[in-house]
């Protein structure tokens, strides 16, 4: 699905100082104008999200560029899999250009096509034709197609509820992919016990944390997480109410469930930022998500007191690849004529992973 898969970032790029990056940055964004847009996720780095023209979360971003209809280059400063939703629902003419390929997805990877397929054999013989695959957008485009040529659909953190109950009144069970955390999060908060839920391990091709009957099974949960959350504990919780009992937690539904029951709030990162944000002066927030937005929203709002949930830095290595370095190159590309690690999704898989975003789109 890719094309242009570039060499190493050239040695030139390396060696230049902050103030010629920012300088030549500037100068490139100026001379495309218009032909440009440059998104950047919530989780990007500081020094990089500066030069985006929007940022968000990865199908807001997504969506946006595509709606940039004067723009023939979108470049996204996030990770691989939002960069094929950037291409997938970008306009006829627009480029969708990843700095560094280098930036992918731990999650995204966990859930490999080809295991998605054979689990989905194996759950067939086991279940019937009881099954909806529902797959949250952090996820490959290959897993996004998959699901809309099976009936089903993708979701986001924000509309995962709603998701759940479209496909639920169509099913009995969901496969939900990649990620077990936020499925697991969800369907208990829908009232769902987590003796109907078991874990879908890839490695083994075997069902795990099996409580009760199979055939009383719900959810079917792949067996992914994310790196960055899956490192919040129980421990931290306990310790920051320890050390503070004003502190209110507020953590992303991708961290386990142990961290999601015992915080005062859990749901989306815009649904972090909006709650952190509209609290009063003085409030008191430890916050269990990505280190660079738990930062920015503590510089934003100084009259709060806002610190990491946990104690060690818990970046997205991931999207940190994307630096000023690596943005200043595809810039460049760009105004020399030839782009460097354009991202282009192939027509049959563009077609179902739309499919599938359409019809959450609906719900």
């Amino acid at each position: 699905m890719l094309t242009h898969v570039p060499s190493q970032l050239p040695e030139v790029y390396r060696n230049l100082s902050s103030d010629e990056l920012d300088e030549r940055i500037l100068r490139a964004k100026q001379q495309l104008g218009t032909d440009l847009v440059i998104l950047g996720h919530h989780y990007q780095r500081d020094d990089v999200i500066q030069y985006a023209d929007f940022r968000g979360d990865s199908l807001k971003l997504a969506r946006i560029g595509a709606q940039q209809r004067d723009a023939k280059y979108i470049v996204f400063c996030g990770v691989h899999f939002m960069a094929e939703t950037a291409d997938t629902l970008a306009a006829e003419g627009q480029t969708v250009i990843l700095p560094d390929m280098r930036a992918g997805c731990s999650m995204a990877d966990m859930a490999d096509i080809e295991d998605v397929e054979e689990a989905w054999e194996i759950l067939q013989e086991q279940f019937g034709d009881t099954i909806i695959p529902v797959t949250y957008v952090n996820s490959t485009a290959a897993i996004k197609a998959f699901v809309g040529r099976h009936g089903g659909t993708t979701c986001t953190s924000s509309n995962a509820k709603q998701v759940l109950e479209w496909a639920f009144s169509r099913k009995k069970r969901i496969l939900f992919l990649p990620d077990q955390h936020l499925g697991r999060n969800t369907a208990y908060a829908m009232g769902i016990p987590l003796e109907q839920m078991i874990i879908w391990n890839p490695g083994t091709g075997q069902p795990e944390d099996v409580k009760g009957d199979l055939q009383e099974v719900r959810m079917i949960l792949w067996k992914g997480h994310c790196s960055v959350h899956q490192k919040f504990t129980p421990e931290q919780v306990h310790s920051v109410r320890e050390r503070d009992p004003q502190m209110k937690v507020i953590v992303h539904p991708e961290c386990s469930f142990e961290v999601v029951q015992l915080a005062d709030f859990a749901g989306s990162t815009e649904y972090i930022i909006k709650t952190v944000s509209s609290a009063p002066a003085g409030s008191r927030w430890a916050v269990g998500t990505e280190v660079n937005l738990v930062q920015r929203l503590a510089q934003e709002h100084p009259d709060q007191h806002i610190v990491l949930l946990s104690t060690t830095m818990c970046p997205c290595l991931t999207m940190n690849r994307i630096d000023r370095p690596h943005l200043l190159w595809a810039l460049e590309s760009i105004t020399e004529g030839h782009p460097i690690n354009v991202i282009t999704v192939d027509d049959e898989t563009k077609y179902w992973s739309k499919v599938a975003l359409d019809r959450m789109l609906a719900v």
